[in-house]
């Protein structure tokens, strides 16, 4: 595998911990977008594309956000998340796609990341 394309996009100065959105491009054939840069307490990571976990309204079956008070398509009141995401699981967002072992995962930061310290380099003034 080779990424052979890193774009990023810094996002605002005033952001805490985001500091830009990133899309790559593996083999000049398939791109995966909106990756994040983290600034998290060990340093910057790349965070993989993530959606929100969903569960079912019990009363009509529509898809809801985790935690929703209220189901969106029939306005009735929705119940506690479901055991499964109760007992030790505090994640809210799931992964989209991702590499699959380490050797993967080292390699796309390592590219990812040499993309961002180039783009802040080049243009700081692009932090709009």
């Amino acid at each position: 595998m080779e990424i052979t394309e890193v774009k990023i996009k810094l996002v605002e100065a005033n952001r805490d911990r985001l500091k830009a959105f990133c899309s790559l491009t593996i083999d000049n054939n398939f791109v995966i977008r909106d990756l994040k840069i983290v600034e998290g307490a060990k340093g910057m990571f790349v965070a993989m594309p993530s959606r929100k976990i969903m569960e079912r309204c019990p009363h009509c079956g529509g898809k809801n956000h985790l935690y929703a008070k209220f189901c969106n398509d029939c306005g009735g009141g929705l119940n506690a998340p479901s055991e499964k995401y109760q007992a030790g699981r505090s994640k809210l967002h799931t992964d989209i796609a991702h590499p699959i072992n380490s050797d993967c995962r080292d390699l796309i930061q390592k590219k990812v990341l040499e993309a961002y310290e180039a783009e802040m380099k080049q243009e700081p003034s692009n932090l709009s």
